[in-house]
């Protein structure tokens, strides 16, 4: 779902909204205005909650940008059995009055997605049922797996693109409705930037850096032979 002019309002909303309007409508036939005014009043607040802003994505290739708008519950290292390597969690526990809406937290390719209980070591909480995780890789072979729907009150979440699709960073990759908890597991070498109680905005606050080896310089032969010579 990505490209083109979107609504303010996330169409998954659509529904709640139109049904809210329409009860509304007809306690104002059958009761008059003052039982129509909660329900109209509802409707307003269920536009603000479904509500999909557009977001300034930082000049940031290496950076990893925070995939929901919330607060960091804790940042720790854990065994991935996702992809089979140490990796660094960071969870986060989406704001319930926020965009619901959900982004991808790197630019790359998805290689591929799961639905199923979480496998991820380390959680004393065992809070997960049922959610989505998507494998997102860069062009450098970064892998970052997103786990969306965490939790055991999180409604199922919504993804937006399918394994093989690019996806851009801080791009629209899906909805939790209501909210919930997201983690993100990145390479075990990243830079973190954030920590347990900072409050994150979807696409636009840092999470943490990827950390790129870089080759030492080749110096030719000729240039040795010369500088040994003066």
């Amino acid at each position: 779902m990505s490209g083109g002019v979107r609504p303010y309002i996330a169409r998954e909303g659509w529904l709640f909204i139109g049904a809210t309007v329409a009860s509304g409508f007809a306690a104002k036939f059958y009761f008059g205005l003052l039982a129509a005014l909660p329900l109209w009043l509802l409707c307003l607040l269920l536009a603000y909650l479904f509500r999909d802003p557009a977001r300034a994505i930082p000049p940031a290739p290496l950076g990893v940008v925070s995939p929901a708008d919330g607060v960091v519950l804790s940042v720790d290292r854990v065994h991935d059995n996702y992809l089979e390597r140490d990796a660094i969690r960071v969870s986060i526990r989406m704001n319930r009055l926020g965009s619901y809406v959900t982004r991808a937290p790197i630019e790359g390719k998805i290689i591929q997605h799961w639905c199923k209980p979480s496998v991820v070591e380390g959680d004393a909480k065992n809070r997960a049922q049922d959610h989505y995780a998507m494998w997102l890789q860069t062009d450098e072979n970064d892998d970052v797996v997103l786990v969306m729907g965490v939790g055991r009150r999180a409604l199922k979440p919504i993804c937006y693109h399918h394994s093989g699709e690019r996806i851009g960073q801080g791009e629209r990759c899906g909805l939790i409705r209501f909210g919930g908890y997201l983690e993100v597991l990145l390479p075990a070498n990243t830079r973190i930037q954030v920590a347990e109680g900072d409050r994150v905005t979807a696409g636009s606050d840092i999470l943490a850096s990827l950390i790129h080896q870089i080759a030492p310089e080749v110096i030719p032969e000729a240039a040795i032979q010369a500088a040994a010579e003066t």
